[in-house]
């Protein structure tokens, strides 16, 4: 589709060169002085506040309180200014700034994020149980507001072991714990795996999304069913034109397709088209929409777009070897993804190359009863 940006005219720069040099110096001085003037009147005005607003600081367009809204952040220099240079480090979990309300934690297992604001905080993902302490001493860096909302991306343990800390230290506006937002089938695999009550997501939904808006900007959520597995959530904020994307992106290795739990390959690639609709590029394909991915560093389009073209070529790849009848074995001898596993290829761990190929496999039905699975070495 062509780009409707890209159809403007552009300036003729010798043209504008030569009326500037046919420009009589009487004409451009008068110009020169009206833009002083203006610029000088700005001055002014930018020094008036009225009484009982609170102007909006510098480095975020959010930051801004009305009379009747009490901003809960911390100060610019501790949250802001120190935040946007990654200086800050708590408990191990380190905090960057992404744009507008967003920020991320890091070195909590998964990344998890957080949506700062007058309302309160809102929580994408809660880190592993072992790093729940550093997580919230971190979000309590970032803002002392109470703990509205927490939003599981999926049921994973990396996802959900900070659960209960984070809620309890956290309010609804009804004073119970903070609410935790997930898909139904999220809950389904957690009550299976025998969580507890307090660590589980009791604000469910079914539908295809749910949207809400917190924090002066709207919070969409988008469930993609049989992609990681089947309960999968990505979470985008509109204003700070954020989106959260869980483990339907990663940058440190190849998808997780959990077939055991609903997930499939083609459940990634609907997925990841999803967030492309909504990401824009600010130029170049570069900036704009950021996306912080379930592990790994912050992302714009263009990786989406990597990510997505990289699973669809190893996935295609593996349907022809398997339409011509090639076991697992073979197709795996044939190293489908030679060329990307340097960039995510792992040998080692809880999930490696061979099992993403496998999963790819078996997807395509073309496995039979009796192959030897492919386990981690």
């Amino acid at each position: 589709m062509t780009n409707a940006f890209a159809r403007l005219r552009r300036p003729n720069a010798s043209a504008s060169v030569a009326r500037c040099e046919l420009a009589p110096r009487r004409e451009r001085a008068a110009s020169a002085s009206r833009a002083a003037a203006s610029f000088a009147a700005a001055i002014c005005f930018a020094s008036f506040v009225a009484p009982g607003v609170t102007r909006a600081q510098s480095g975020s367009p959010f930051d801004g309180t009305s009379p009747d809204r009490v901003s809960f952040s911390a100060s610019d220099r501790d949250a802001r200014a120190g935040m946007d240079r990654a200086e800050r480090t708590v408990e191990g979990i380190e905090i960057y700034h992404v744009q507008g309300n967003v920020y991320l934690l890091v070195g909590a297992g998964a990344n998890v994020a957080v949506q700062v604001g007058a309302d309160g905080v809102l929580v994408v993902d809660t880190g592993a149980a072992a790093k729940r302490a550093g997580v919230l001493a971190a979000i309590r860096r970032l803002s002392t507001g109470p703990i509205r909302w927490i939003v599981n991306t999926s049921a994973d343990a990396d996802h959900t072991g900070g659960n209960e800390t984070i809620s309890q230290a956290g309010m609804t506006v009804n004073g119970n714990p903070a609410a935790i937002i997930a898909h139904e089938n999220v809950l389904a695999r957690m009550t299976e795996a025998n969580r507890p009550i307090t660590e589980l997501p009791l604000n469910t939904f079914f539908e295809a999304g749910r949207d809400f808006y917190f924090n002066g900007e709207a919070v969409f959520l988008y469930h993609v069913p049989a992609a990681h597995t089947d309960g999968d959530v990505f979470v985008y904020f509109r204003g700070s034109d954020v989106l959260v994307s869980g483990d339907l992106l990663t940058t440190t290795q190849y998808p997780v397709i959990r077939s055991d739990q609903g997930g499939g390959v083609d459940g990634f690639v609907a997925g990841l088209n999803a967030m492309l609709d909504i990401a824009v590029p600010k130029y170049l394909q570069e900036g704009g929409t950021y996306v912080i991915p379930g592990h790994g560093r912050v992302c714009d389009e263009a990786d989406l777009l990597d990510y997505r073209d990289m699973i669809v070529i190893v996935r295609d790849r593996i349907r022809n070897l398997a339409s011509q009848g090639m076991t697992l074995q073979q197709v795996l001898a044939t190293k489908p993804a030679l060329d990307y596993d340097p960039r995510y290829g792992n040998d080692r761990g809880p999930w490696t190359s061979a099992m993403f190929v496998e999963a790819i496999y078996r997807d395509a039905g073309k496995a039979t009863s009796g192959k030897q699975r492919v386990t981690a070495k």
